[in-house]
């Protein structure tokens, strides 16, 4: 079908569409052709499609909760092991302690009247928890108990409403419910507020120990140690120093610490939430370990569920904030310890410096009794102190001048190597250069060879080019072919049994013979013609008819 063609059957095609539609406005609309629209009927099949449309919504609404309550109880199955595992720790880190604290008490309370009265004080809470419990646990156990009991008995006899009538009465159950129920309200608001007094009382014990806490760091850090005080040293200069110089590097370690605890104050000032709120994040985080798979998904889906008044992003930032409030936290103890070594050296080194100072002055004292040798020797002590101090810069300094030095001589090995390094470079370029002339001499030469070939055996063409004679009689002249056909110069009879070639060599019969062989063949036969006897015999069989020395073989002797 040609382009015309197409453009031919689409007009004719749209006119007849046309003529099409014009019909039904000709005949009318109340055409026969045409029937009434069954609303009805539409409206049944729209009102069951809207049915299964929702059902199937329906069915994934379902489907969603189902995912939803799945997903909800495996967080919680995991939560429930966490926690199980927490309660399992703290309880026998309960009964540890508790131990502790008893063998404590039974120990110490015979040698101080305190201990005594704390250990009675712990008998009487044991009675104290014991009574509560008694009076408050053990009658909501037998209410929950009778409660079970009663409704076994009305499901049992669930047909017999008259005998039911007679014994058990629901608004006297439900009176002793709330009766219950209001006794342990008081009892649980009488508990809070102890509860909430005590706190109130371990909070200010708490400051008060904070406050004598940073008395004594203040004192363990800028107080000067009385081992240094009761030092007896010859030379008072020296003591002077040493106690300078100690509270030069206690100074610093407590700027440093004062610095850290300013940036602890920041931090926790810069929290806004609730101690209670604070606590619960605290003891969330703290029940979940480090080691768990999806650590962090499963303790801020439980700080979402203790406290919802507050947002993922609220929890997200306060746990930004918390680690950085602990990072520094553990800043502040390393340096706590680094400052218990660095003072526990120094005492020591202190001590021993001023014992070799003690020695010394005594040495030059049974010596010589001169004044002139003991400023010697303090100054000689002096300046061992100064040395000991200056020991770290000077370390230092070596260090960077090694590192200068190793950094210089890593320069001139790079400048010495880059020099190499372009020396092999145009080595290589001249090689390479090298290479192509040869290659490209070989080729002229192959190409001059090649063409001396084609001289030569155009030569030998032109020496072997058969040169014919003319005979016309040879054209029509039988050939020798056609002769031995008819007969024609056949007179000697050709011997088909004459072999090819004329042979030089042994017959099998001579090969046989050979004692060589037959031993050979009898090891091998026997499997043993790989065995070191086999190798150490063979060599020592002579032949038939022994060799000349020309031809005698020397493949055994090696």
């Amino acid at each position: 079908m040609s382009e015309r063609d197409h453009g031919t059957f689409f007009t004719t095609h749209r006119i007849n569409d046309v003529e099409n539609r014009v019909i039904p406005m000709r005949n009318g609309l109340c055409s026969q052709k045409y029937k009434p629209v069954d609303y009805k009927h539409l409206y049944k099949l729209a009102a069951v499609e809207k049915m299964a449309s929702a059902k199937i919504q329906l069915k994934i609404k379902k489907t969603e909760q189902a995912s939803k309550f799945n997903k909800e109880q495996m967080l919680l199955k995991q939560h429930r092991q966490v926690w199980w595992q927490e309660h399992k720790r703290l309880s026998e880190n309960r009964q540890k302690a508790e131990a502790e604290i008893k063998t404590f008490l039974d120990e110490e309370s015979h040698k101080h009247n305190f201990f005594l009265d704390m250990r009675d004080f712990d008998h009487k809470l044991s009675k104290e928890r014991d009574t509560y419990q008694t009076n408050t646990v053990v009658p909501i156990w037998q209410l929950k108990e009778n409660l079970k009991f009663r409704l076994s008995e009305m499901q049992h006899y669930l047909s017999e409403e008259s005998c039911l009538k007679s014994w058990i009465s629901p608004v006297e159950m439900l009176q002793q419910i709330k009766f219950v129920k209001k006794q342990q309200k008081a009892i649980l608001e009488f508990l809070i507020l102890e509860s909430l007094a005590l706190e109130r009382e371990l909070e200010d014990y708490k400051k008060k120990a904070l406050a004598y806490s940073f008395e004594e760091k203040n004192g363990l850090f800028l107080e000067v140690p009385s081992a240094l005080l009761s030092l007896e040293c010859p030379c008072p200069d020296l003591k002077t120093l040493v106690i300078n110089e100690y509270q030069k590097l206690a100074s610093g370690y407590w700027s440093k610490l004062q610095e850290i605890e300013q940036q602890l104050k920041v931090l926790y000032r810069n929290i806004e939430w609730k101690e209670e709120d604070q606590w619960v994040f605290q003891t969330v985080i703290n029940q979940y370990p480090s080691d768990l798979q999806r650590r962090r998904t499963l303790y801020l889906d439980v700080l979402q569920r203790y406290l919802p008044h507050k947002s993922r992003h609220d929890l997200v930032v306060h746990e930004k904030a918390w680690d950085r409030y602990h990072f520094i936290r553990n800043q502040r103890r390393v340096l706590i310890l680094n400052w218990a070594q660095a003072r526990k050296a120094f005492l020591l080194k202190a001590v021993a410096t001023v014992a070799e100072a003690s020695a010394a002055h005594e040495t030059e004292v049974v010596l010589a009794n001169t004044r002139q040798k003991q400023q010697e020797v303090c100054a000689d002590l002096k300046a061992k102190v100064k040395k000991y101090w200056a020991e770290k810069q000077l370390k230092w300094q070596e260090q960077e001048e090694k590192d200068l030095q190793r950094l210089e001589e890593l320069r001139k090995l790079m400048a010495e190597q880059a020099v190499k390094d372009k020396e092999r470079v145009k080595f290589r370029q001249a090689l390479l250069e090298k290479r192509l002339l040869e290659k490209k001499h070989l080729a002229l030469k192959e190409a001059h060879e090649e063409k001396e070939k084609e001289k030569c055996l155009e030569a030998l063409r032109q020496q072997v080019a058969v040169v014919a004679k003319l005979d016309p009689a040879r054209v029509v002249a039988d050939t020798v072919a056609s002769k031995a056909r008819m007969g024609i110069g056949t007179n000697e009879e050709f011997d088909l049994q004459k072999p090819l070639f004329q042979l030089h060599t042994y017959s099998e019969q001579q090969i046989i013979s050979d004692p060589r062989l037959r031993v050979e063949l009898a090891l091998r036969e026997a499997g043993l013609h790989k065995t070191l006897y086999a190798k150490e015999i063979l060599p020592k069989i002579p032949p038939l008819k022994l060799p000349r020395r020309d031809m005698e073989s020397t493949a055994f002797k090696m």
